[in-house]
C-alpha cells in the first residue's frame, strides 16, 4: 500500500510553508510519522563547501549518505528533475508525506491563498482540490480554513487519508 500525499499549494508568498509548519505539530500530536518533500524549481545546495561530504560529491559520488546517531541525509546527483512520484519511492516508514510546491500534480492538494498578497486563487474545482485555506470565505467546491486552523485541517487529513 502506497503512502498518502497531500500537497500544500499556493502562489509566491501565500504561507505554504506556514501552514506546513503549523501543520506538523498536530499531526505529530495525533501520533502520525510524517515526511515533507519541498519543490525548490531554482535548484538548491545544502551541501557546504570543505565539509566531508562536499568533497566525496566534487571527487566523483553519484550518492553521498551522512549518518549521524539523529539523522540520515541522502544527496543524489540527478540528470533530470525527479517526479514527484519518483521522489516518494525514495520515503518509507511514515503514515503521510505532505509536499510543499509540486502546484502541476495530479495528487490531493491543499490551497494556500491570501487575498492580501494575490489576486486569485491557483486552484479550480477540477485540480484535485480537498480544501481551501484562506482569509477569505470561496465556494470552491470543497471544504474553507481559516489560516491557522491546523486542527481542523488535520481532521481533514486524517478522515481522508489516516483512518
Amino acid at each position: 500500500m502506497s503512502i498518502p500525499i497531500v500537497s500544500v499549494v499556493g502562489k509566491s508568498d501565500s504561507g505554504k510553508t506556514t501552514l506546513i509548519c503549523g501543520l506538523l505539530p498536530e499531526l505529530k500530536r495525533r501520533g502520525y510519522r510524517v515526511a515533507t518533500i519541498k519543490h525548490d524549481v531554482h535548484g538548491f545546495e545544502i551541501d557546504k563547501p570543505g565539509k566531508d561530504t562536499w568533497k566525496h560529491s566534487q571527487a566523483g559520488a553519484d550518492i553521498v549518505i551522512i549518518s549521524s546517531p539523529a539523522k540520515v541525509a541522502l544527496l543524489e546527483k540527478v540528470s533530470e528533475e525527479l517526479t514527484l512520484d519518483e521522489v516518494m519511492a525514495r520515503i518509507s516508514n511514515v503514515d503521510i508525506i505532505i509536499s510543499e510546491g509540486y502546484k502541476r500534480n495530479n495528487k490531493p492538494k491543499i490551497e494556500v491563498f491570501r487575498s492580501t498578497v494575490h489576486e486569485a486563487p491557483l486552484c479550480t474545482g477540477e485540480d484535485n482540490l480537498i480544501a481551501f485555506v484562506s482569509d477569505i470565505v470561496l465556494d470552491l467546491g470543497v471544504p474553507v480554513f481559516s489560516l491557522n486552523d491546523y486542527a481542523g485541517i488535520a481532521a481533514l487529513i486524517e478522515r481522508r487519508f489516516l483512518l
